[in-house]
């Protein structure tokens, strides 16, 4: 599996997650309450999962790699995606201090609008850039090395915990 197959894998999971804080907005934006640990459970998922790791994998590993092939960091699509997550951290910080729910959805509103852009981006524009420049050995070897940084960032085991949150939510939001 090449690198870039898996960052877009784990896309997959964070879209999953904003179509549901996207059903968690229209509760609140009802007037209707959501549980306090669901929007904890959220946020877990989002400062762990789509931050602490995936960024992680993309901002430690991935974005140095591209710039030892050739890709300036500054003025260009890497910058353009450092400044996206640095975005994103604020509006997670805004959700995170809410005062009221409705303040919640306002900040996650925002939050989904950014990474929904900034997904398709990297998904069309940055990693397909990342597989023309980046040999496929490298790739390989990126892999090996995001499962090192995963399991040191976050703890064997957390991945597959998050995916069982996920299923959880989405039948909780998303079911019909």
């Amino acid at each position: 599996m090449l690198a870039v197959e898996q960052l877009k894998k784990e896309h997959e999971a964070i879209l999953l997650l904003l179509d549901i804080l996207g059903v968690v907005c229209k509760v609140i934006e009802a007037g209707e309450k959501v549980s306090q640990k669901d929007l904890e459970d959220i946020l877990e998922f989002i400062s762990v999962f789509a931050d602490k790791c995936h960024h992680a994998k993309e901002e430690d590993l991935l974005f140095p790699a591209m710039e030892e092939s050739g890709i300036p960091r500054d003025g260009g699509p890497i910058e353009a995606m450092l400044q996206e997550h640095d975005l994103g951290r604020s509006f997670v910080k805004g959700m995170r201090e809410a005062k009221t729910q409705q303040e919640f959805a306002v900040a996650a509103r925002n939050y989904i609008s950014l990474l929904t852009q900034h997904i398709e981006k990297e998904n069309d524009i940055l990693y397909a850039i990342a597989n023309v420049h980046i040999p496929e050995e490298k790739q390989e070897e990126l892999v090996n090395l995001f499962e090192k940084l995963e399991e040191e960032k976050i703890g064997i085991g957390k991945h597959e915990e998050f995916h069982k949150l996920l299923k959880k939510l989405e039948k909780i939001y998303l079911a019909d």
